[in-house]
């Protein structure tokens, strides 16, 4: 590595900002973008949270996915670009080219400014929904063989958004690429200990069973992954010879389901469980809930449907071994609850 220097888009956030700590920890300089550097102080406050005091190997660029402005200067003399940044949201948004355009264009827009600065090699960041949705259901698992059909009746403005970016980006990368080549890395829900205020969708699953803010838990069952192993590919994925050309799924060993999440969340978290649920939510009464929480809303596709997947290939080809489920939820608890994210709780001093 040698202090090699590797641009990661979208600084703030959570997948972001844990990739920029390991970066760090495996000595290389980083710079990363974010949309105001307003965001500078947040951000370095979230490293630090993470064990990290970078110093001048952390540099700032502000730069946004539907401008050119500031990308050139972004990824000038970077030998690597781990491309994170993408938008996801809480709610279905009202059209959905505001998801899919932000998405593709600015891939594109990152591809082509690595491309021109002579990046060895780009990572991106995609997602399990550009993989398992919209397909009729397997005997098999997923693996990274398998693409999400757009025109499924399941497929979000998300799922598209992320498939969309992820199959422009092989095609750009193939036909305009030049040496610069391109791995992929796709996560199901991610969990993890929590920096700051800007984590992921998946994270208020455990925030709302902690504030007991369901009378139940639905009948789900999903892959998970620990954010440090996920940051922990990307970095893998950047400078493996076998990774390149490839894409790779960041999934646990084994599904777990919500209430499988509720009784661990009581059995390891004390009084701060107190209100977590510990009974199965009929579907009925779930309908209900999601007539007034957008959010519960875009859980009712899901009821009934358990997508298994496997990561036989990033630990055969990558040596990868994530964390087990329960270290996940855990972690994001504990974090959770010790930077005052939780209702009624207090940040630790």
């Amino acid at each position: 590595m040698s202090g090699e220097l590797v641009l990661v888009t979208g600084g703030s956030g959570f997948v972001g900002a844990h990739c920029i700590v390991q970066l760090l920890a495996a000595g290389y300089r980083v710079r990363t973008t974010v949309r105001s550097l307003k965001r500078e102080t947040d951000v370095r406050a979230m490293l630090k949270v993470g064990g990290a005091e970078p110093g001048d190997a952390l540099s700032f660029v502000a730069a946004n996915l539907m401008s050119d402005e500031g990308w050139t200067e972004a990824i000038a003399n970077c030998d690597f670009v781990l491309h994170v940044a993408s938008p996801f949201p809480l709610s279905a948004p009202k059209h959905e080219d505001d998801l899919i355009i932000p998405a593709r264009e600015g891939t594109l827009r990152v591809l082509r400014a690595a491309r021109a600065a002579g990046v060895k090699r780009v990572v991106l960041t995609s997602s399990f929904v550009a993989i398992g949705y919209g397909t009729k259901p397997m005997d098999r698992p997923f693996s990274e063989e398998d693409w999400t059909d757009t025109y499924g009746d399941d497929v979000t403005a998300y799922a598209k958004s992320k498939t969309l970016a992820e199959r422009a980006a092989w095609e750009f990368v193939t036909r305009e690429g030049g040496a610069m080549e391109l791995s992929v890395v796709n996560p199901v829900g991610i969990f993890g200990p929590v920096l700051g205020p800007d984590y992921s969708g998946t994270i208020q699953i455990v925030q709302r069973l902690m504030n007991g803010d369901f009378p139940g838990v639905p009948r789900l069952s999903f892959g998970y992954v620990d954010v440090r192993d996920v940051a922990d590919l990307h970095l893998r994925a950047m400078t493996h010879p076998a990774a390149k050309a490839e894409r790779f799924l960041a999934v646990g060993d084994s599904n777990i389901t919500l209430l499988e999440i509720a009784q661990l969340l009581r059995a390891r978290m004390g009084e701060a469980a107190n209100r977590v649920p510990t009974r199965v939510l009929p579907n009925w009464m779930l309908r209900l809930v999601a007539l007034v929480d957008p959010s519960v809303r875009q859980i009712i596709p899901e009821l009934r449907k358990v997508k298994t997947t496997t990561n036989e290939k990033a630990r055969r080809v990558l040596g990868w071994a994530p964390r087990s489920n329960e270290d996940a939820i855990i972690a994001t608890a504990e974090s959770l609850l010790r930077l005052g994210l939780l209702r009624n709780s207090r940040k630790a001093v």
